[in-house]
């Protein structure tokens, strides 16, 4: 409790505590991606059934964010399943016209996630516009050889150097329930509090075990008592706002499995920022109708957009 309350204070000397920001994500290149993550659908070292496909068609992406700045949400984020983006010049420049757009025609804040990007790349995205770039660390430097092999730590903390860089906006934390422990949680927070400047917006994923990963048949064999517990999700939110007091703290993938109240009990420890809408990347995620009355029942409010 003293640790919520702590955060609470801070929290209320950057943030409007009624505020919470409303973002909708879509993958607009599903599948195919050369990284063996053992959370994700997408890896194609992965028998989870999922095919890979082409990037999508401005006209689908242009209708998807429309829909959701018609419900309340001011960021639209944009998914491709990439390693990185070496080789996909056609590609990077496909998705710099849909940043324009969407920036230009709905006014809205645009977020994307496409793998590792370098200095140049950075520049290009910038130059579209773009608001922030996601570039997760996923974990603790310690946890992550057991998570990933194919992409080193450092260059996930090279891509978050260069978009920075760039002057975009750093959007960046992990997933909670990798089979971690709390030592894991406080290194992953350090390396992030330890950014310059820290992160614009943090988002906090709690793990959806997908069938055919290897990180679900690690799961099951695992005792109920040795999973992730609640109570550290909480305290990573309230931790992460002591340590990162202007950044937006999200709730990202895994929320449709949280019932009401402890999704509740997450706004009181900080968190002010969550993905709504039709679906996340290939994961279930709360409908914007569900989200404005879970809100207004506890007294929220959407955020207005930060680049109005």
């Amino acid at each position: 409790m003293e640790l919520v309350h702590r955060a609470q204070v801070q929290h209320r000397k950057y943030h409007n505590p009624e505020e919470v920001q409303l973002c909708t994500l879509l993958s607009i290149k599903k599948g195919g991606c050369t990284e063996d993550c053992k959370y994700c659908s997408q890896s194609s070292r992965n028998d989870t059934g999922l095919k890979a496909e082409k990037l999508i068609k401005m006209k689908e992406v242009m209708k998807k964010a429309k829909i959701a700045k018609e419900n309340g949400s001011i960021r639209f984020c944009m998914g491709a399943a990439w390693r990185d983006m070496q080789g996909r010049k056609s590609g990077l420049d496909k998705i710099g016209e849909m940043v324009k757009r969407i920036n230009t025609e709905l006014e809205m804040e645009t977020c994307v996630t496409l793998g590792m990007v370098d200095e140049q790349q950075a520049k290009a995205l910038k130059n579209s516009g773009l608001t922030a770039y996601n570039h997760n660390i996923d974990t603790s430097r310690e946890h992550y050889p057991n998570v990933i092999s194919t992409r080193e730590y450092d260059d996930r903390l090279e891509t978050i150097k260069n978009v920075q860089k760039a002057g975009i906006k750093a959007c960046t934390g992990g997933i909670l329930g990798l089979g971690e422990t709390t030592d894991d949680h406080i290194s992953f927070l350090h390396t992030l509090s330890n950014m310059s400047p820290h992160p614009e917006s943090l988002p906090i994923n709690r793990l959806v075990p997908i069938k055919g990963t290897p990180i679900e048949k690690e799961l099951r064999s695992k005792p109920k008592e040795l999973q992730l517990q609640f109570d550290s999700i909480l305290r990573t939110i309230a931790t992460a706002r002591l340590l990162m007091p202007e950044s937006i703290i999200r709730l990202a993938a895994g929320r449709y499995s949280m019932k009401e109240h402890e999704q509740s009990l997450c706004f009181m420890s900080d968190c002010n920022a969550i993905f709504t809408g039709e679906k996340m990347l290939t994961t279930m995620c709360n409908g914007w109708d569900e989200d404005i009355a879970m809100l207004k029942k506890w007294g929220l409010k959407p955020m207005k957009s930060f680049s109005k």
